[in-house]
């Protein structure tokens, strides 16, 4: 009986050992001060933009902004990557507010309508599942990106037990530095467009990530409040 206890919590153990973990398949090795730090040790920054209705602009303005649209992209010597994000409207903060207005009113009329317009502002979100947009710019760099490295700096390159590519604490900020010239020279050329546009810090990279690898269950499971979490800045 325990021979055969014992065979079955080591075929168990085993089975563990080569089940793989779900963080073999995602590339992101850590993100920190305001960056997305890749396993193989790419730097990447994303940047929010805000958007603007084609539609509603003239016909001389709309071909106006194609031609920026191009100019835009023939300043860029670097690769980077154009990202629409559609999510189901989430307004559970704003029936929350409304739902705290509600019970803050003494007149009983403008309780009773405070509640029914909440009832129907959740009644219409959910018939008519609005779709909220978020364009995003990912903007990497990598100088041995796309240099061939030899035998000497292969040998050279330290690797983590996992086969992640270390950076120093130096080569980080010297790798950061230039991927910041990078994302300025994007929102510059965003702002000849008209686009407003903003850096994600750590914490909103964070908040990023987590709706987009919890697709489902972000919506209802709620992530805990990023100025809480440990993050460790180098």
């Amino acid at each position: 009986m325990a021979a055969k206890k014992k065979t079955t919590e080591a075929a168990g153990m085993a089975a563990t050992k080569s089940t793989p973990s779900t963080q073999k398949y995602v590339k992101i090795r850590e993100i920190t001060n305001d960056t997305v730090i890749l396993k193989d040790g790419t730097l990447c920054a994303v940047i929010l933009v805000a958007s603007v209705n084609f539609f509603l602009k003239s016909e001389d303005e709309q071909q106006a902004t194609i031609l920026g649209y191009q100019n835009f992209l023939n300043t860029i010597d670097f690769p980077l990557q154009i990202v629409v994000q559609s999510r189901i409207f989430d307004i559970t903060k704003y029936l929350t507010r409304l739902e705290k207005i509600e019970k803050e009113q003494t007149n009983d009329l403008l309780k009773m309508q405070m509640a029914e317009y909440r009832k129907y502002v959740s009644e219409l979100v959910q018939i008519g599942q609005i779709m909220d947009k978020k364009f995003f710019i990912a903007v990497p760099y990598n100088p041995m990106a796309d240099v061939r490295k030899g035998f000497i700096q292969q040998a050279k390159t330290i690797f983590s037990a996992s086969g992640d590519v270390v950076l120093s604490r130096e080569r980080f900020f010297q790798r950061k530095h230039f991927l910041d010239l990078r994302v300025e020279t994007v929102m510059s050329g965003l702002r000849s467009l008209g686009l407003n546009s903003a850096k994600l810090d750590t914490q909103s990279l964070i908040e990023l990530f987590y709706s987009i690898y919890n697709f489902e269950t972000a919506p209802q499971e709620k992530m805990v409040e990023t100025n809480k979490l440990q993050i460790e800045e180098y």
